[in-house]
């Protein structure tokens, strides 16, 4: 089946061809018709399976036919990084369309995001902070709104977004299409979504949450203290061109990356206390090869389209099994093949066997020349009572570490 096959508007249809794009991915299959329908719609598939085209494309269409004058759509993201992702294929999909759209998110110019608004976009991109800043100050309104796209929905449905997104799905028409579109959706945010839906069409790619079979996952144990090197170590490889590099605090990335520009390794970091504008940057140098690593943490876990990276590699592991998922999608973009390599210290054995409990499999183990063989045992059972009294271990026989 082809995109020609699909009702959508001649002008979208060009768009596509544009880009090479005439085959939909599986994604694209399920969801297009249904949103078409004018369905809601809750879709879930791996990261990197072209969910942006399937909720814009139907959209776009919508609004065309409609000939919209006004904000007649709005896609409400957890990140800036993926509100500028989703405005860039916004722009590619309506080159030949008479729509507009403003991004709006903090840490950048406001007036430029005004003045877009102002010149009548008709589908607003937006993170929920500056959306409520912009409601408050009535800069923007939503009452005239017939598409809500939720996208990454599982992270917007945690705790620390779902105020917010109440406040504002209070402010949209309660006869509107929303469109709810995630690579996980867990059990938790499933049933908050459901105050915000009407009889949904669903559509899931894969059985369960799971990273695209053209990645190739393995993990090196190592100890604590010889983490850094090792990442160094593996660094030499040839094979690897362009890295992201996984760090579980902030600190810790700013550290990776001076060492890694300290090692003549052309590195950047990027995570919530830079700016936008230093994000901005990091992210084009890396885009246009000028770094080789970029050094992150779980904030350029989604939402970033960067083609052709190599290797993602886990300096720690998340502490969710979904951000794993989500942290190694970064490779392997479209059907590409790409590589995961996972850095584990037996202290972080807990979190391997919940990783690997949520995979479904074992992944396999690799050495690295050099380091000493370590074999990560299965996690013991916790026991939540025992007789004989209790003894509290003192956390200064725990090993430590700079890294740590």
């Amino acid at each position: 089946m082809s995109f020609s096959d699909f009702e959508l508007s001649p002008e979208i249809l060009r768009a596509l061809s544009d880009r090479g794009h005439h085959d939909p991915t599986p994604i694209q299959l399920g969801a297009i018709p249904a949103a078409l329908s004018g369905k809601d719609l809750v879709a879930t598939a791996e990261t990197g399976s072209g969910k942006t085209c399937a909720f814009l494309a139907p959209t776009l269409d919508r609004l065309h036919r409609e000939h919209a004058n006004h904000l007649a759509a709005i896609v409400i993201t957890p990140t800036r990084e993926l509100a500028a992702q989703v405005g860039r294929e916004f722009q590619l999909l309506a080159r030949h369309l008479k729509l507009r759209a403003a991004v709006v998110v903090g840490g950048e110019s406001e007036r430029r995001q005004i003045d877009e608004i102002r010149k009548g976009a008709h589908v607003l991109i937006a993170c929920p902070g500056r959306l409520i800043d912009y409601l408050e100050r009535h800069i923007v309104k939503l009452d005239r709104v017939e598409v809500v796209i939720i996208d990454e929905a599982d992270r917007l449905l945690d705790m620390g977004f779902l105020p917010q997104l109440r406040r504002i799905m209070k402010m949209v028409p309660k006869h509107r299409q929303t469109l709810m579109f995630s690579a996980t959706m867990a059990s938790g945010p499933e049933m908050i979504a459901r105050e915000f839906l009407h009889d949904p069409a669903r559509v899931t790619i894969g059985a369960k949450a799971a990273p695209p079979p053209s990645i190739r996952q393995a993990i090196y144990p190592v100890a604590l203290e010889d983490k850094a090197k090792m990442l160094l170590e593996i660094l030499k490889r040839p094979e690897i061109e362009s890295a992201i590099v996984f760090t579980r605090t902030k600190s810790r990335a700013d550290r990776v990356a001076k060492l890694l520009l300290r090692n003549d390794i052309r590195a950047i970091q990027i995570h919530g206390d830079r700016s936008q504008s230093q994000r901005n940057a990091a992210l084009a140098g890396f885009k246009a090869r000028r770094y080789r690593v970029m050094v992150a943490t779980d904030v350029a876990a989604r939402g970033l389209d960067i083609p052709d990276v190599s290797h993602v590699i886990n300096f720690d592991l998340p502490d969710e099994s979904e951000n794993y998922i989500h942290r190694i999608g970064r490779t392997a973009r479209m059907g590409k093949a790409g590589e995961a390599i996972s850095l584990v210290t037996p202290e972080e054995r807990v979190t391997l066997a919940r990783l690997e409990r949520t995979l479904g499999a074992e992944l396999e183990r690799e050495h690295v020349e050099g380091f000493d063989k370590l074999e990560i045992a299965p996690a013991k059972p916790v026991k939540l009572f025992r007789s004989g009294g209790f003894r509290n271990r003192s956390a200064r026989s725990r090993p430590r570490s700079r890294w740590a």
